[in-house]
């Protein structure tokens, strides 16, 4: 029996409207007991942000900036991941250094100028990932002397490795309960000591 399909209507865009983006919800409150995954950024869930060899360092900086993040990827012209780049990288002696040697301006500086290199990247796994705490990441990083670990796992599609999240010692700084400004400054070693590496962050352990 064919069925009686009906046309729906169409209604005019208003103005102002926005669109959805990929969205991850990430506790506003952890304790080093808690799973990793809770402090973890999942990049199957939210966009990550990149950058090119070749895109200009003020535009990377502009790129983190205006999307609230210290750290962009930096991919070549087939999408594969050759290394990253942070806030920290463009903000300390890097680039100065760069340019006292070679000359020229800062506006001529590109990401690939400053970049860490594939080579260097050390990467967590995800099935390891899944049965760590986050006071294990907090050991891994403190020990690493890190802000930033990225995670591989298999790409569901391809089977290839991919990356598939990001820890940042700013944000599960943020989730323990620092009152942390990572414009202004790292999150710390000794912030994360403070915040109680070994028991629950509780309302009075805050720092000021």
């Amino acid at each position: 029996m064919s069925q009686d399909y009906q046309p729906l209507p169409f209604h005019r865009l208003d103005s102002g409207a926005g669109y959805f983006r990929p969205r991850q919800s990430l506790p506003d409150q952890v304790t080093t007991d808690d799973p990793a995954l809770t402090v973890m950024t999942d990049l199957s869930q939210v966009t990550a942000y990149t950058a090119e060899l070749t895109t200009p360092l003020n535009k990377a900086q502009e790129t983190m900036i205006k999307r609230g993040v210290r750290l962009l990827l930096v991919r070549d012209a087939d999408g594969h991941i050759v290394g990253l780049i942070t806030s920290r990288d463009i903000e300390g002696e890097r680039p100065a250094r760069i340019l006292a040697k070679a000359g020229g301006a800062w506006e001529d500086l590109l990401v690939a100028d400053i970049m860490t290199l594939k080579p260097k990247l050390e990467v967590l796994l995800m099935a390891e990932v899944l049965n760590a705490h986050v006071g294990d990441i907090i050991a891994t990083l403190r020990q690493a002397h890190r802000q930033h670990a990225l995670v591989v796992d298999a790409d569901p599609g391809t089977g290839k490795p991919a990356v598939r999240g990001l820890f940042s010692l700013s944000q599960i700084g943020l989730q323990l309960g620092l009152d942390i400004h990572p414009e202004q400054h790292p999150t710390t070693y000794a912030d994360l000591e403070q915040a109680g590496i070994d028991h629950p962050v509780k309302s009075d352990e805050l720092l000021p």
